[in-house]
């Protein structure tokens, strides 16, 4: 794993621990449409169903960002497969936000 993304990984391991993190596509769905949703993520590998459909449905409500980590990489925090995950919190969001920003600059 790669820097940037160990600092989006630690990112998303502080967010479950501070129970700030939604996992799946019903219940992020239910945080965006309730308003709790400061940021959706998707994993790297989630169907390019599922991400049309999480996009369709955050759009103009929540900003919704790829992941450059895939399912497997999550599982030590998530405990299963997950693709879809929701951050509750401004401040986690924003500290997500810029470890994904990070890895798109090192990437240009």
């Amino acid at each position: 794993m790669e820097t940037n993304d160990k600092k989006l990984f630690s990112a998303l391991s502080l967010c479950k621990r501070a129970r700030r993190l939604v996992l799946g596509f019903d219940a992020v769905m239910g945080s965006v449409a309730r308003g709790e949703a400061a940021l959706v993520l998707l994993a790297a590998d989630v169907s390019a169903g599922t991400e049309k459909r999480v996009r369709r449905n955050c759009e103009g409500l929540v900003p919704c960002e790829k992941m450059p980590l895939v399912q497997t990489d999550l599982c030590p925090i998530t405990l299963k497969k997950v693709g879809v995950y929701a951050v509750t919190d401004e401040q986690l969001a924003v500290l997500c936000r810029r470890s994904l920003e990070q890895k798109k600059e090192d990437n240009a």
